[in-house]
């Protein structure tokens, strides 16, 4: 791949909204670069998302350049500042030393060149300079541009996953976002890696963070397929993963019928979560860091999936739909909907589209207060009421608050 001149590349980045703000302030500083992700993107002739700037000297002069930073991390010598609505993180330009495989690393200042070495693939691993002298220049690790004409993904050393094993996960995330292939020595560096455990070496919160990651990105599921096929989500956990075709065509096929306003990542991790048994799951994701929220949303969808299916596919008005659904997500009915698909449920997932697409928005008109003003004491009676409403709401036999009232009525009642 031929490098766009340093003007072409420069007028590249120009462009994008967040650029702008940030040029304008670097005005008369030297040593600013952008680095990673982005550069590689540009030269891909695609828009970058995140914006990572390296400092080659001191750190707090550019800072101060772009504003007030809202966080400071002494230990690795970054900040994150805000302008203009704009968001970047700033990371002065440093080496890394491991004390022992899976620790933080241990960081000192260090060149430019020097920084780009110690990144986690070469793709990844160039700079592109932004003002002063080093405006316009092009740095890069060796194998670099030739692995982006390549499409391919390759470690910069021989212990880069045993020293950081956080990179084999982003190895499947960057693999199946990007469409990269593996470079074939570190594809048998991170089978190894996988092969001894080296995620084991790690925080559970940081696999945690990386496998959220991989979870959130636009199509997840080739990058699980990935992990599956160098053996690391086995490192992570024995029985988590999506570890075929079948799988990964249930996943999307769950993530069809999931609604925008649901969550997609937990619905492929309660994929990949199938097959863990269900007493270990809430542990595995507290291990992995999962705020409870997340951890009940994947915890309900993995282990109550397969005996909604066959529910779902016996119910004969909205009303048993949504009796079967109790209080489930709808992450849940996406994939029991999904899987009642591929048993041959008849029925499944055309009561998970219904539900999903209307019957989950249905409210009452209206509530225990109405209830108790017409004479209903507070109690269970008063519950009976409102779901008997609900289901005549849900299948049409009660239109507007006053038919709703009558049916709640006349079930409280016979409640006693």
């Amino acid at each position: 791949m031929d490098a766009p001149p340093a003007n072409a590349l420069l007028r590249r980045f120009s462009e994008l909204p967040a650029a702008r703000p940030l040029l304008e302030r670097l005005t008369g500083a030297d040593g600013v670069y952008l680095v990673g992700g982005a550069v590689r993107d540009l030269l891909c002739g695609t828009r970058p998302l995140d914006l990572d700037l390296v400092v080659d000297g001191e750190l707090a002069p550019i800072a101060g350049l772009l504003g007030t930073p809202d966080r400071v991390h002494d230990r690795f010598e970054t900040v994150t500042v805000s302008l203009n609505g704009f968001t970047y993180d700033l990371a002065r330009s440093r080496r890394e030393t491991y004390a022992h495989p899976g620790a933080l690393p241990t960081v000192e200042p260090a060149g430019i060149e020097e920084d780009l070495e110690r990144r986690d693939f070469t793709v990844n691993a160039m700079a592109l300079g932004l003002a002063g002298e080093s405006r316009g220049r092009l740095l890069q690790a060796p194998h670099g541009r030739e692995d982006l004409a390549a499409h391919q993904l390759r470690v910069l050393h021989a212990r880069s996953f045993i020293d950081d094993p956080t990179r084999l996960l982003r190895l499947a995330r960057y693999a199946g976002r990007l469409g990269f292939g593996i470079e074939e020595a570190t594809r048998r560096l991170a089978e190894v890696a996988a092969t001894v455990r080296a995620p084991d070496t790690v925080s559970g919160p940081r696999l945690g963070t990386e496998l959220r990651l991989l979870a959130e990105q636009g199509d997840p599921v080739p990058g699980f397929l990935i992990l599956a096929e160098l053996g690391i989500d086995a490192a992570i956990a024995p029985t988590l993963g999506i570890r075929s075709r079948d799988r990964a065509d249930l996943a999307r096929r769950a993530r069809a019928l999931l609604p925008p306003d649901a969550d997609h990542a937990d619905l492929v991790l309660a994929v990949a979560a199938l097959d863990v048994p269900t007493p270990d799951l809430g542990g595995l994701l507290d291990r992995l860091a999962f705020p409870a929220a997340r951890r009940q949303r994947i915890v309900a969808t993995a282990t109550r999936a397969r005996e909604l299916a066959p529910r779902l596919g016996a119910a004969e008005r909205p009303s048993q739909i949504a009796a079967a659904v109790g209080a489930g997500p709808p992450e849940l009915v996406a994939l029991a909907a999904a899987l009642g698909a591929e048993d041959g449920v008849e029925g499944a997932e055309a009561a998970g589209r219904l539900w999903l697409g209307e019957l989950r928005r249905v409210r009452l008109e209206i509530d225990g207060d109405d209830l108790i003003a017409a004479g209903v004491a507070p109690g269970p009676a008063l519950g009976a009421g409102l779901a008997a409403a609900r289901a005549a709401k849900l299948d049409g036999r009660a239109d507007g608050p006053e038919a709703e009232l009558a049916a709640a009525l006349k079930a409280a009642r016979a409640h006693g």
